[in-house]
């Protein structure tokens, strides 16, 4: 009673009970957020950025490195340390991911004089998130299970706006009693992450997924050129298609054609998004991974001639929809 009286009644001592759990919680978070040891991030560009953003999100002391020291700037104003190498970021993190543009960059950052292997820690977990050859990535598996480390790949799809949102699908490649350990991490990113498989199982997911993407990319872009040099309009004939058999992630979601959405590349001049030098080596990357296995892959062949075409004609660092504006520029040849 005098308890209830001195809190200020019933009220008073629910107004108490809420802040003191409020307090309770804080101090979990707190202890939990002090727990987390650092995650060496390596490749801060364009989707390395926001993916160790979302790191340091969720708690976790971030130790970064790039090869242009200016892309980690933005990290040390976060609180995140940032290092010379590969190497000194394998020195001070025993869990590290990498996300680098090519094959030779990801050798490079792994092998090289001042590689992570030079001074990587017996049990440390690295992961891969770059596209690259899956033969390389198995290389590198073999090179890091040498030093007593676990390599895993895991490249991403969902593109820039899915790495600011922490909606990425990641498909991971390796060890499988490894796969938790890594999904720890992963889902701090995405929110889908899914175990393919030996190492580089993921980067054949990825590879096949953006053959497929760049074969609808282009079918779209033609579909809508076509229909609109026949007098549709071309949202009309965008919202006919996305309740249509045609549908697809290229029509519904990123439509390549100027003034039918917004917050998509084709509404700002095809800036940002995935570019089209990036999509000419995924598609690259099929091809080799076809010729090995001797499967036939005629749109993907055609697909990655298109894009190579159109790094030639001066659109590589456009996105890969402005495949429509260059179809439409074709047709006035």
């Amino acid at each position: 009673m005098a308890a209830a009286v001195v809190l200020g009644g019933p009220a008073g001592w629910w107004r108490w009970h809420r802040r003191v759990c409020a307090a309770r919680a804080a101090m979990v978070c707190s202890r939990a957020m002090a727990s987390k040891t650092p995650v060496g991030f390596i490749g801060l560009g364009n989707m390395g950025n926001p993916m160790a953003k979302n790191l340091v999100k969720h708690g976790y002391p971030v130790i970064a490195y790039d090869v242009f020291p200016e892309a980690c700037k933005e990290f040390q104003d976060l609180g995140a340390q940032v290092t010379d190498s590969p190497a000194d970021v394998a020195e001070r993190a025993d869990r590290i991911i990498t996300m680098l543009p090519s094959s030779p960059n990801a050798i490079e950052v792994y092998t090289g004089a001042n590689g992570i292997l030079k001074k990587v820690k017996k049990g440390s977990l690295l992961i891969d998130s770059s596209t690259i050859d899956p033969a390389v990535s198995k290389e590198l598996a073999k090179a890091v299970e040498k030093t007593g480390a676990v390599f895993m790949d895991a490249p991403v799809s969902g593109g820039v706006g899915a790495a600011r949102a922490g909606n990425l699908t990641f498909m991971v490649g390796g060890m499988e009693q490894e796969f938790d350990a890594a999904k720890e991490l992963l889902t701090c990113m995405g929110s889908n992450v899914v175990y393919c498989g030996e190492v580089g199982t993921g980067q054949a997911a990825k590879i096949c997924n953006n053959m497929l993407l760049a074969i609808s990319m282009i079918g779209t872009a033609e579909a809508m050129n076509l229909g609109i040099r026949l007098g549709l309009d071309p949202k009309l004939l965008a919202k006919i298609l996305n309740m249509s058999s045609g549908r697809c992630w290229s029509s519904d979601t990123y439509n390549p054609v100027p003034g039918v959405m917004e917050g998509v590349p084709s509404a700002n001049n095809y800036q940002g998004g995935f570019g089209t030098t990036l999509m000419a080596k995924d598609l690259g990357l099929a091809q080799i991974s076809a010729t090995n296995t001797k499967t036939p892959v005629p749109l993907g062949s055609q697909a990655h001639q298109i894009y190579r075409m159109m790094c030639a004609k001066g659109y590589a660092l456009k996105d890969f929809s402005a495949v429509f504006q260059f179809l439409r520029e074709e047709e006035t040849l």
